[in-house]
Order: structure tokens, then sequence, then C-alpha cells
């Protein structure tokens, strides 16, 4: 009895020596807790709703490479133009092109600026749209899941559980059909024109043939693992996947902004229509 007392004040004694430290911790966990905990719909379904961003050199190039200067016909923006190094996001490092298919991509990468669809303000198509360095939001509802992203205005509804929904024709965000693999949501995407690229670098894909399919799944409350995998048996051997996170912004009154970038592109594809001797530009604020 009296060892069993001994150990009781024992207890007690250490118990209140460090009570003050268990306060704080415990203080701290409900912080990290709150900050960690997936939030969740009212259906219990993870809620992806909220403004995000890639933070990575996807949108340069998929594969690993080295940093490296811009097209030539740029070489005056000096840094501004020139490729950041990146350690690449597709599985297995290199894309498995076809025999000869690697040939259009080299050919499409020396003349990148004349030929990327983005720099003529085309929509991004999938998966590019999510990795461009510009913020897209997700609007979440049970039937449909609306994605928005700031570059060109670009948009696509998601179709949740309507598997019979099938693309009718093509288009440059694509068909997008949703479900869920547990806490996962699964979107599988069809149907997208062939004039769009996978980043800077001139990788491609044949169009209406590829199907994509993205997985997101929240790791924490501000953070997605994000993942899609491109099945296009006209261009690669095999289908093959990209993984990165996603990164929830958390700046104080965060808004998607617009980034209407056709009135950028007016001269780029329009300037041979100007009348002789008309100023370069919106013809308001000539470009000098």
């Amino acid at each position: 009895m009296k060892t069993q007392f001994k150990t009781f004040f024992a207890v007690a004694a250490t118990a209140a020596a460090v009570s003050a430290f268990w306060v704080t911790q415990d203080v701290s966990q409900a912080q990290n807790e709150s900050r960690t905990e997936i939030p969740r719909t009212p259906d219990g379904k993870p809620n992806f709703s909220g403004i995000w961003q890639s933070m990575n050199t996807a949108y340069w190039d998929l594969e690993p490479h080295e940093a490296r200067h811009g097209p030539l016909a740029a070489l005056q923006a000096g840094a501004h133009l020139a490729v950041p190094p990146g350690m690449g996001v597709v599985e297995g490092g290199m894309l498995p092109y076809k025999p000869g298919m690697r040939d259009a991509k080299e050919e499409n990468q020396a003349n990148w600026l004349q030929r990327d669809p983005a720099t003529k303000c085309y929509l991004p198509g999938v998966p590019r749209a999510t990795y461009q360095p510009y913020p897209f939001q997700i609007f979440q509802a049970p039937d449909a899941t609306l994605i928005t992203y700031q570059f060109a205005g670009a948009d696509r509804i998601v179709h949740m559980n309507r598997p019979e929904l099938e693309a009718q024709v093509d288009s440059w965000m694509g068909h997008n059909n949703g479900s869920w693999d547990g806490d996962t949501l699964v979107i599988d995407v069809t149907g997208q024109m062939p004039d769009t690229w996978f980043d800077r670098s001139g990788n491609y894909h044949s169009g209406w043939e590829m199907h994509v399919q993205e997985r997101y799944t929240m790791l924490d409350r501000n953070t997605i693992q994000y993942s899609a995998t491109v099945n296009d048996p006209n261009v690669y051997e095999r289908p093959w996947t990209i993984n990165m996170h996603l990164y929830r912004h958390q700046d104080e009154n965060m808004k998607l902004l617009e980034y209407k970038c056709v009135e950028f592109v007016e001269e780029l594809l329009f300037g041979d229509l100007r009348a002789p001797g008309s100023p370069i530009g919106d013809g308001i604020t000539p470009i000098n």
C-alpha cells in the first residue's frame, strides 16, 4: 500500500511539474491538427474548393532538364525567356515516345516561340492548365465540379458520377467525367483538341485519341497530391504519368484575377492587317 501511495504521489508530482508544458503542447497540437485536418463537404467527401497553384518547372519541360537559353528569336530577352532547370515530373524520367515521334518534339522545341499554342493565347488543355505558372480555382458540388483557370479565362465543368456522358466533339479543355476512388477525386478527360502542348519544350499529343486520367488526393488542408496519366497510343509506346503537389493560396483576400490574354496577341496574329502608318499596339497606347 505504501508503495502504491508513493507511486501515486510521484506521478502526481511529475504531472504537476510538467502541466504547463503539456497545456502548451495541447494548444500547439490542436493548432497543427486544425491546419492539417482535411476539410470535408456535408456528404463526407474531401473539399477541394479553393485557389491552388503548382510550384515546379513542369510548365517549361516535363522531363528532367538543365537550364538553357530561350529561343533564338528571343535572345534579346536574356534571362526573361531562359529556361530554368528542373528535376522533371514524369515517372521514369523520360516520355516514352514511339520511334520517330520524338523528332517532332525536337522540332517543336527548336521553334517554340512561334509554335507553342499558348503564345497565341489558345486554351492550354489538360493537364497543362494545372501546372502553368498561374493560379486556378476549384468550386466543388455533389453533381458537378467547376475548375477555372487564370490563364485565358479557361475553365471546365467536371460531370460527377455520369459515366454515360461522352465527348461529342473535340474541345480545348476536353470532356470531363468525375468520380471518387475513396478520398481521391478522379477525372477522366477525353475529346481534346490536338492543338495544345504539354509544356514549352514541344512535348505534344494527338488530340482526340488521347485519354487523360487525373487524380487529386488531399494530403492536408493546404496540399494536394496531383497525378495525371496520359494514354495516347498514336504518339507514345505506353501510358505515362506525371506527379506533383498543388498548394492552396492562403493570402488574405486572395482572388482569381482576370488574365484575358487575347488582347496581348492581336498584333502577333493580325498585325499584318493594320492600316499602313497606324501605330502598333491597341490603338491607344503605341508600343515603341
